[in-house]
């Protein structure tokens, strides 16, 4: 066995350890891991035993394909709201696989199955959603991880899988896959998020949990057959700290279908008939750098348009949703700006594009951390899809998207960001040409269509280990 990867045995030694999994999360994965063969995963006893034959398809016959069946887990969004997974999902089944995804419920998703273009969703209740606290995330995790092992099990009776594609966060569907891997089932992680360094943004230090984080992280990629990343720093995660052979880590950048987010004039209401206008698009959490987009808001209009009246002349149309909405709303609310700012809440399909065609400069305050250095933000891809010049902090991997289509404030300096916006909307010819240059870069190679071939040449690595009904490996 090589070096880098952990046995089955010595994953296992981690089942039982408090350490490794706070008592709220244990007692869901003991739940959730009784209904598999022999419940030897956290000893006797945990629940009924299942039978082999439950785990395998023989009540009725599997729905023609090419003979690739897929199973993607997600835990944070419903599908199809999760714009990457479901680039993937229809991506597979366009190329002949068959594809099932288990995801929660929520944001208007709320049948627990539909088939959408071909692709077999299964949904489970929306767990609480934890914001702070290892037994709050615990319990939200548990209930998740319960709910994706039952059905699992219906899926593999109603579609059949032989490879699950899991995303994270959080860094804990290894335990499905494992529980799966005897039957011949491979594991493919899908790597979103950086977990330890998503946990460092959230909570501003390290400690147990992070290190917690790390050992999950490494049981992920000890798990999986093959990894995709998200851009070449999340690649280089899997090789050094996963331990991952290059030769199983294929990059996959996430980007929208330039043929469906077309550039357009937009709907003028939303200008609020301000002169300039800047757009954000995404989660409106607590590592989104809200903050700092409210304080540059602040001090552009304040400061800089007490000098010269076109700095004062906008408006921020904020899309999305999140757990900190409330708190960025009053935080507007504080500093006098209601009048600057729109909230629109979620939008998707035409009324999505209808606002951002109609922004002027596309906005990215992440700040400057350990996880936002190396993370690829969809929002600049989009930016940049429709010709919107963008302002973003200095970070690496956003100057690996966005290039010179975007200027870049020093880190986490809302002063910066605002004189910044400020040198945008004092030259709208600038804007046009970064905003040409964006677009321009999507075609050439950012656009989903790039991100195609190494998606299913990871795909071909995988199930050309999955393992025969016979129990031969194939080549």
């Amino acid at each position: 066995m090589a070096k880098s990867r952990l046995s089955r045995s010595r994953l296992l030694t981690f089942r039982a350890n408090a350490m490794y999994f706070p008592q709220g999360l244990y007692r869901g994965l003991q739940q959730a891991l009784a209904i598999l063969p022999g419940s030897g995963f956290f000893g006797a006893g945990h629940g009924r035993d299942v039978s082999a034959k439950d785990m395998t398809v023989t009540t009725a016959p599997l729905p023609p394909a090419n003979g690739r069946r897929v199973l993607i887990v997600v835990e944070n969004l419903p599908v199809p709201l999760d714009r990457r997974v479901w680039l993937e999902a229809t991506t597979l089944t366009q190329s002949g696989y068959h594809v099932s995804v288990i995801c929660p419920m929520g944001r208007g998703w709320t049948l627990p199955y539909e088939a959408i273009e071909g692709v077999h969703i299964y949904r489970f209740p929306e767990p609480p959603e934890a914001h702070a606290g290892a037994l709050a995330y615990a319990r939200e995790w548990g209930m998740a991880l319960w709910h994706m092992f039952r059905l699992a099990r219906v899926v593999r009776r109603e579609q059949g899988f032989a490879v699950i594609h899991g995303c994270n966060p959080p860094d804990l569907i290894w335990l499905l896959a494992l529980a799966w891997r005897p039957f011949g089932v491979r594991y493919l992680f899908d790597h979103h998020d950086v977990c330890p360094e998503l946990f460092e943004a959230k909570f501003g230090k390290r400690g147990i949990l992070y290190s917690v984080m790390r050992i999950w992280e490494r049981l992920t990629f000890a798990t999986a057959s093959v990894s995709i990343a998200t851009n070449e720093s999340f690649r280089r995660v899997a090789l050094r700290r996963g331990g991952m052979k290059p030769e199983d880590v294929f990059v996959v950048r996430s980007a929208p279908r330039v043929e469906q987010f077309l550039p357009g004039p937009g709907d003028a209401a939303w200008r609020k008939g301000a002169g300039t206008v800047m757009g954000y698009v995404g989660v409106i959490g607590q590592q989104e750098g809200m903050d700092l987009l409210v304080a540059a808001a602040e001090h552009l209009i304040r400061l800089m348009g007490a000098s010269d009246p076109r700095m004062a002349d906008v408006h921020f149309v904020i899309v999305g949703f999140g757990p900190h909405l409330d708190t960025v709303k009053a935080d507007v609310a504080a500093r006098g700006l209601d009048a600057h700012f729109t909230f629109t809440g979620p939008l998707y399909g035409p009324d999505l594009l209808a606002a951002l065609n109609v922004i002027d400069i596309g906005v990215a305050p992440d700040p400057k951390n350990p996880m936002n250095d190396i993370s690829t933000m969809n929002k600049v891809m989009e930016y940049m899809t429709l010709e919107k010049p963008v302002v973003q902090f200095d970070l690496i991997e956003g100057r690996a998207s966005a290039g010179d289509a975007s200027l870049y404030a020093a880190a986490n300096d809302p002063a910066d960001f605002a004189a910044k916006l400020g040198q945008l909307i004092a030259d709208p010819a600038l804007r046009a040409e970064m905003g040409r240059r964006g677009r321009a870069r999507v075609l050439e190679r950012l656009s989903w269509d790039s991100s195609v071939p190494p998606l299913l040449a990871a795909y071909d690595r995988i199930f050309a280990r999955v393992t025969a009904r016979t129990g031969a490996p194939r080549a």
